[in-house]
């Protein structure tokens, strides 16, 4: 199927201007793609290209830097010398693949007993990574969170809600959401084999936790999304121009299932690769009720964010503890 996963050009939001004719248009389209597909790509986005690649070379400097440089982000799990338990760096012997897991860079050292989290942690880059690269990574997540948190007030738009009803999910310093790094090396096997259509790949089939990811992949490629009703799976092509989107568990919960997750998966390649997905995720202490989006009034019943994630990433092993 030609153009599976619709491209969408969201230049008309990026002002936090909803209200426009286009703007309009715009968010109809991003419910379209949400219901129908669960992915979808943007252009118009405002983050320059240039500082993508930057963060893309900086991505690969580091897993191409050497195993003692790179242990000395890893979690206690790897490197009992370190505090941190989850973010960090992560082995290939974990799940096939190195990855490299990012809270929120503003969190300093001496605020970070207020927030009462098990997932946000202070972690030294400079340990590992060059100050002019920190402060790239620091500028990529401030840009690519503002986008998110667009994305997501035109959802609220959609529920002819006032979009300050944002501010109760998302906060900076107590968001939970992630800049994460996947690098893929040279793979002598594939990590399994669907029991589905027999593929080899290269990351298992999953769906996402949070309210969007928001994706950057090289021009390998190699990700698919499963069309949920004929349960076929498509590729997902590469637009230098675009990041791709996806829906998340927790936008399928504030919606009451009308913006489900969506499965996908990586194909198994030789060849290096590199994506970097940012997990778009609310504050720690969110109260998640499925009523959010439909009330009139914010509810502060219902399970906090933090244990929704903890069920939901159970099954990753790179989070066992």
């Amino acid at each position: 199927m030609k153009n599976y996963i619709p491209t969408i050009n969201i230049s008309s939001l990026i002002k936090n201007n909803f209200n426009t004719t286009r703007s309009q248009q715009t968010i109809k389209k991003i419910e379209k793609a949400c219901i129908e597909v669960g992915f979808f790509q943007v252009v118009g986005h405002g983050i320059n290209i240039k500082k993508i690649n930057d963060v893309c070379k900086i991505g690969n400097k580091f897993f191409n830097s050497s195993k003692a440089n790179k242990n000395k982000l890893a979690p206690k799990k790897w490197n009992k010398k370190n505090k941190n338990l989850y973010r960090g760096y992560f082995p290939n012997t974990v799940n096939g693949k190195e990855g490299l897991d990012l809270g929120d860079l503003q969190i300093k050292p001496n605020n970070i007993k207020k927030y009462k989290s098990s997932y946000i942690e202070y972690l030294d880059l400079t340990k590992s990574l060059s100050v002019s690269s920190i402060k790239n990574l620091s500028n990529y997540f401030d840009d690519i969170y503002a986008l998110s948190e667009i994305l997501f007030k035109g959802i609220i738009k959609l529920y002819k809600k006032d979009i300050k009803i944002s501010n109760h999910a998302f906060s900076r310093l107590k968001t939970l959401s992630t800049l994460r790094f996947n690098y893929y090396p040279n793979q002598t096997k594939p990590v399994e084999i669907s029991k589905q259509d027999g593929v080899a790949l290269g990351c298992e089939t999953h769906v996402d936790s949070g309210v969007f990811t928001v994706l950057y992949q090289d021009k390998k490629g190699g990700l698919q999304v499963q069309n949920r009703k004929n349960k076929k799976w498509y590729d997902v092509p590469f637009n230098k121009k675009a990041l791709v989107v996806n829906t998340g568990r927790a936008l399928e919960f504030l919606s009451k299932g009308k913006f489900k997750a969506t499965n996908h998966r990586v194909l198994w390649n030789k060849s290096k690769r590199l994506s970097i997905p940012f997990f778009f995720e609310p504050s720690h202490d969110f109260k998640m009720n499925k009523n959010f989006l439909n009330s009139k009034k914010y509810s502060k019943k219902g399970l906090i964010y933090e244990k929704f994630l903890n069920q939901s990433l159970k099954k990753f092993i790179e989070y066992q503890r």
